[in-house]
C-alpha cells in the first residue's frame, strides 16, 4: 500500500505521523520500551494533545529482535496468532551510554539514539544490516475511517529481497508491490497460493512480520532504497533475524516458525495421478500402471484427482461407486504392485454432499453473522466451508480421513483453502480477516495430524497447495495450476525458489503443465526438471499425462530420469534431514549457496539440489541452456565427468536424456545401489563417488537411514597425491569411485578397478588408502 505521494508529500487521502525523537524509555532485564513523540517536546504543554508511539524491543531466541510499535494499545487484538517459539534460557541484553541505547541479542543488535531524530538501526556482529529511520515508522489515518502501521526498513546498495511465498513473479522482489493475501489465480500472476509475510536479503538477515492478515509490501517501490510494510490496525509487529549466513537466517526463521518435518522416503519417487477431468475407472488405472510397469517405468504412489467421489458431492469422501464399486479391495490390489495411494480432498462440503445436513445441524460450516451458514455456488453448488476453530469439526472432518486411511489411503493431496472468506463467524470468534491466509495452516495440520497418528511419525505427507507463515511443517507443497509451456515452467521454478527461501524444505510442481496439454518437447524437458525437484508428480487437467502419449522418447527420458533420481536417494534422502533438521530449503537458489559470488544473486532458471548438485532446467524448444558455474569450485558434470574451473557462464545444447546437472568440488555423493524404488536400505551396495577432492581437504558424507538417525559416515582426505578414506558405521558393502582419476598405486585396503571417468575401490575394511595421479 502507497501512503506517499514522491518523496515529499503524503498522499491528500492519508495522514501519517512518524516518532521524531526518544523522549523516555523503560530498560527491563530482557526488554526496552521507548516512548517516541511526533514532535519534539521542548516545554511542559508540548505532550497535550499530541500522540504517542510506543515501541517495545524483545529478544525470543538468539540473533533474532522482536519490534512490537503501537498506537492505541487498549484495541482488542482477536486471534488467529502464529506460534512462535521462545528460548527460556536465552536473554537480551540492554545498555546504555552518553548518546545511545543498545538492545542485543546474540550477534543482533539495535541501537537507539537518544537525544538525535529517530532512528532504529539494526547490525550484526558489528556490520550494519538495516535500519528505520526519519519518516520510517509511522501510523497512518485514512479520513476518519481507517488506520494502519507501517515501518520502512532501509535497503542498501547492491541490496536484494528474495522471498515472500511461493511469487511466480521474478525472483528478485526489489520494485514490487506485494499483497499477503492467499488466492487461487494459478501461477501466470502476481496472486499466489502461499504467500508468507517473511523476506530475507543477500546482506544476511530477514524480516518476519508477525501478522497472518493481509500485510501490504513495497519493495523498493514506492520507496525504491526502502522495503516498507503496512497492516491494518493500531498495532504492529516484525521480527529483525540475523544469522551468520543466509542459511544461518534460515535455520533461525524456521526455529521461530517451525521446521519443515521430514516426508517418508517413499514420497520422493515418482507419482502418477488420474489427472483431473478425465474419465477413469479401475480399469483406465490399471491401464496405467500396467503400462509403467510394462515399459520399465518405475512407479511408486497413484492419486486419486476429484473424481473419485461423484461430481456434484466433494467432498463427501466416498469413492464414486459406479467406477469404483470395490475400493478397498482395489486398494489392496494397487498396494500389492508396491504402489503407495493418495486421494484429493478439499475443506469445501456441497450441499449435495450426504455430509452437508450433519455439517449444519451440528455447527462445523462456516456461518454469516446472522447465523445462516456461509454458502456459494463457485467451484460446488451450495458449498459450505469447515469451521477448523471448532474443535468438534476436527474430529468430525479427521474421522472421515481416517476411515480412508484404513481402508489404505497413504496421502492425502489437500486442495484449495485461499478462497476463504472475511464476512463469516468463527466458532472461536476468530477474526474472519486474520483467518483468510490462516485457514490453511488449520486445515492442513488437521490432515496431517490424521497422517502421523494412523501411520506413525515420519510416515506423513500431503501434497498441500495453499499455505502461510508455518505452514512449512506439513510437507509437501505443490506449486498449483500451471501451463503447460515453457514460461510457466520457468514461472514455477522461480515461486518454488521463493517458497524455498520463506522456509519451506520441500516443493514440487505439475511435470508438463496442469492447464492444456503439452507439447512432447516440453513434456520431456519438464520431466528432467520434475525428477531433479525434491518431489516429483505427472498431473494434468484434462489429459492424461502418461508418456507413451506423447512419444516413445518421452518413454526413455522419464525412465533415465526417475531411476537417476531413485539412485541418486543416497544423498537425496540426507540432503532432505538436513533440511527437515536445519529449515534450508532441499531446492534452493544459488546465492542461499554461493551468496558471495555476486553473479548468484540474481540468478532464477537454476538451482542447487542439496548442497553439492547445481541443475539447470532446458527452457527452450531448441535444446539450447545458458547456465552459471559459481566461482571458486570445480565442476563436475555428473552425468558425462567433464570438469570445469568455476566462474564462467557456459551456453550448450543438450539432448532429452541430459541436462546440466553438476557436482561442486570437494564433495562425495552417495550413490544407492537400486535404481527402481526410492525407499530402500541406502548403506547396502552404496558407492561413494569422490569429486575433486583438493589438496589438504577432508570431507565426509553421511547416509542416513529411512528414520533419518545416522548411519554411515565416509571421511576423505588428500595430502599431495595420497588419499584415505574411513567409513564409520555399518555398511554391508561398499565402494568408492574417483571421478576424473585414471590410475592409483599402493591400494591398502580393498582392490581398484579403471573405469570410464575414473577409478573404483573395492573396499574390504573400514580404512582405505591409496595413491593417485591424473
Amino acid at each position: 500500500m502507497k501512503f506517499s505521494d514522491g518523496q515529499w508529500l503524503t498522499r491528500e487521502e492519508y495522514s501519517i505521523i512518524n516518532p521524531v525523537e526518544v523522549h523516555d524509555y523503560v530498560k527491563r532485564d530482557d526488554s526496552l520500551t521507548l516512548f517516541a513523540p511526533p514532535k519534539p517536546i521542548v516545554n511542559r504543554s508540548g505532550e497535550l494533545d499530541s500522540p504517542l508511539i510506543e515501541v517495545n524491543l524483545s529478544s525470543p531466541i538468539q540473533d533474532v529482535i522482536r519490534v512490537q510499535v503501537y498506537h492505541h494499545k487498549g484495541v482488542k487484538r482477536a486471534g488467529p496468532h502464529f506460534s512462535v517459539a521462545k528460548d527460556p534460557d536465552h536473554s537480551a541484553i540492554v545498555s546504555e551510554c552518553e548518546n545511545y541505547l543498545t538492545f542485543t541479542s546474540g550477534k543482533v543488535s539495535a541501537k537507539i539514539h537518544k537525544e538525535n531524530q529517530w532512528s532504529l538501526d539494526f547490525d550484526y556482529n558489528g556490520k550494519r544490516l538495516t535500519s528505520s529511520g526519519f519518516k520510517g515508522m509511522g501510523y497512518v489515518k485514512e479520513g476518519n475511517t481507517n488506520t494502519y502501521m507501517k515501518e520502512e526498513l532501509s535497503l542498501g546498495v547492491g541490496e536484494y529481497v528474495y522471498g515472500l511465498g511461493e511469487r511466480f513473479t521474478s525472483f528478485v522482489k526489489n520494485g514490487q508491490s506485494v499483497d499477503i493475501w492467499n488466492k487461487d489465480g494459478g501461477t501466470s500472476s502476481e496472486q499466489t497460493y502461499k504467500n508468507i509475510p517473511f523476506y530475507i536479503t543477500n546482506k544476511g538477515y530477514g524480516v518476519f512480520i508477525n501478522h497472518p492478515e493481509l500485510v501490504s509490501l513495497e519493495v523498493a517501490s514506492e520507496k525504491v532504497s526502502k522495503v516498507q510494510f503496512s497492516v491494518e490496525g493500531e498495532y504492529l509487529d516484525y521480527y529483525l533475524i540475523g544469522g551468520e549466513s543466509m542459511k544461518g537466517v534460515l535455520e533461525n526463521y524456521t526455529t521461530l516458525t517451525g521446521k519443515p518435518a521430514l516426508p517418508p522416503a517413499w514420497s520422493f519417487g515418482l507419482w502418477l495421478t488420474t489427472s483431473f477431468t478425465t474419465n477413469y475407472d479401475e480399469q483406465t488405472v490399471n491401464s496405467f500402471i500396467d503400462g509403467m510397469a510394462e515399459r520399465d517405468l518405475p512407479l511408486h504412489v497413484f492419486h486419486f484427482d476429484c473424481f473419485w467421489m461423484k461430481e456434484f458431492h466433494w467432498c463427501n469422501f466416498e469413492w464414486d461407486e459406479r467406477v469404483f464399486p470395490e475400493p478397498e479391495a482395489m486398494l489392496q490390489r494397487l498396494k500389492d504392485k508396491g504402489l503407495k495411494i493418495c486421494v484429493w480432498i478439499n475443506p469445501y462440503i456441497a450441499q449435495r454432499s450426504h455430509l452437508f445436513d450433519e455439517a449444519v445441524e451440528h455447527g462445523y460450516l462456516l456461518k454469516k453473522e446472522n447465523g445462516d451458514v456461509w454458502q456459494w455456488d463457485l467451484w460446488q453448488p451450495g458449498m459450505g466451508i469447515v469451521d477448523f476453530t471448532n474443535p468438534d469439526a476436527c474430529r468430525w472432518y479427521a474421522n472421515k480421513l481416517e476411515r480412508l486411511v484404513d481402508m489404505g489411503v497413504d496421502s492425502f493431496k489437500t486442495d484449495f483453502g485461499e478462497r476463504i472468506p472475511t464476512d463469516v463467524v468463527y466458532f472461536d470468534r476468530s477474526d474472519p480477516k486474520k483467518m483468510h491466509n490462516y485457514y490453511s495452516f488449520i486445515y492442513n495440520k488437521v490432515v496431517f495430524d490424521v497422517l502421523e497418528e494412523k501411520l506413525g511419525k515420519g510416515e506423513a505427507a500431503l501434497f498441500a497447495r495453499s499455505a502461510t507463515a508455518g505452514g512449512q511443517q506439513f510437507p509437501v507443497h505443490w506449486g498449483g495450476d500451471c501451463t503447460a509451456t515453457y514460461e510457466s515452467m520457468a514461472e514455477s521454478l522461480r515461486g518454488g525458489l521463493s517458497l524455498g527461501v520463506s522456509g519451506f524444505g520441500f516443493w514440487s510442481h505439475d511435470i508438463g503443465g496442469f492447464e492444456s496439454n503439452a507439447t512432447a518437447d516440453v513434456y520431456k524437458r519438464w520431466i528432467a526438471f520434475g525428477l531433479l525437484s525434491s518431489h516429483s508428480r505427472l498431473h494434468g487437467n484434462s489429459s492424461y499425462r502418461v508418456p507413451w502419449l506423447y512419444d516413445e522418447e518421452a518413454v526413455d527420458v522419464l525412465r533415465f530420469f526417475t531411476k537417476l533420481k531413485c539412485s541418486l536417494m543416497p544423498y537425496l534422502f540426507n540432503q532432505a534431514v538436513e533440511s527437515a533438521t536445519k529449515g534450508i530449503p532441499m531446492m534452493r537458489p544459488m546465492v542461499v549457496e554461493f551468496s558471495d559470488d555476486p553473479t548468484c544473486e540474481t540468478l532464477e532458471r537454476q538451482y542447487m539440489l542439496g548442497d553439492s548438485l547445481l541443475v539447470a532446467p532446458i527452457f527452450s524448444e531448441d535444446g539450447f541452456v545458458t547456465y552459471y558455474l559459481p566461482a571458486g569450485e570445480t565442476w563436475t558434470n555428473f552425468l558425462t565427468g567433464e570438469t570445469v574451473a568455476g566462474g564462467v557462464w557456459r551456453k550448450e545444447k543438450h539432448e532429452y536424456q541430459s541436462i546440466p546437472l553438476f557436482v561442486r568440488s570437494n564433495t562425495i555423493i552417495a550413490i544407492g545401489a537400486n535404481e527402481t524404488k526410492p525407499d530402500y536400505e541406502y548403506a547396502s551396495g552404496v558407492e561413494f563417488q569422490v569429486f575433486e577432492l583438493k589438496d589438504g581437504n577432508e570431507i565426509s558424507t553421511q547416509v542416513c537411514s529411512l528414520q533419518g538417525q545416522r548411519q554411515v559416515t565416509l571421511k576423505a582426505s588428500r595430502n599431495g597425491n595420497d588419499m584415505s578414506f574411513n567409513l564409520d558405521g555399518v555398511s554391508l558393502d561398499w565402494s568408492i569411485k574417483l571421478r576424473g582419476y585414471q590410475a592409483i598405486e599402493n591400494v591398502v585396503g580393498g582392490t581398484a578397478v579403471t573405469e570410464d571417468n575414473g577409478i573404483r575401490i573395492i573396499a574390504n575394511q573400514g580404512e582405505t588408502t591409496l595413491k593417485v595421479r591424473r
